[in-house]
């Protein structure tokens, strides 16, 4: 069982370096993807206030299939292009989604989600997948989350790429 020291949501940016600090502990010579993506989830969960969900959607062919999440039971394939996470898939961009009501195409895997984070994961260039975060409030996800999980994502994309 691992313990971290985590800084307050209330300072994100110290909030995101901690969980980039303790990411990097957990998954620094592990080669199995699973569970580096197990144990970010569960890190993210642990931390991040005002979340429901949190979890991967990895690139298999030509669409996301459902990989280690925390939260309810999710949506297992999504294409790319659909919804907020295929969106992200096809951009290779960030979406940050204060209203999942009013993005066209939205998923509802969960009724409750009401806004939503989903950064691309690129390694060597190369799309693997998508880190996607909702949370049951709406314009929970601002400039500072999406730069504190792309530094996230940045750190562990070769150690999930499997």
């Amino acid at each position: 069982m691992h313990s971290f020291d985590i800084a307050p949501a209330t300072d994100k940016k110290a909030l995101y370096a901690d969980l980039r600090s303790a990411l990097d502990g957990l998954t620094a010579g592990e080669p199995d993807a699973v569970a580096n993506m197990a144990n970010m989830a569960a890190l993210l969960w642990e931390y991040l206030p005002d979340i429901n969900w949190v979890g991967f959607y990895r690139l298999v062919g030509d669409e996301l299939v459902l990989g280690p999440f925390q939260g309810k039971p999710a949506c297992i394939r999504i294409a790319v292009g659909a919804g907020v996470c295929g969106t992200a898939a096809a951009t290779r961009e960030t979406q940050i989604v204060e209203d999942v009501d009013a993005f066209p195409g939205h998923i509802p895997c969960d009724a409750v989600s009401a806004s939503e984070l989903v950064v691309p994961i690129l390694v060597n260039g190369a799309l693997v997948g998508v880190l996607d975060i909702d949370s049951p409030s709406k314009a929970r996800f601002d400039a500072d989350d999406a730069a504190g999980c792309e530094a996230l994502v940045a750190l562990a994309g070769p150690r999930i790429a499997g």
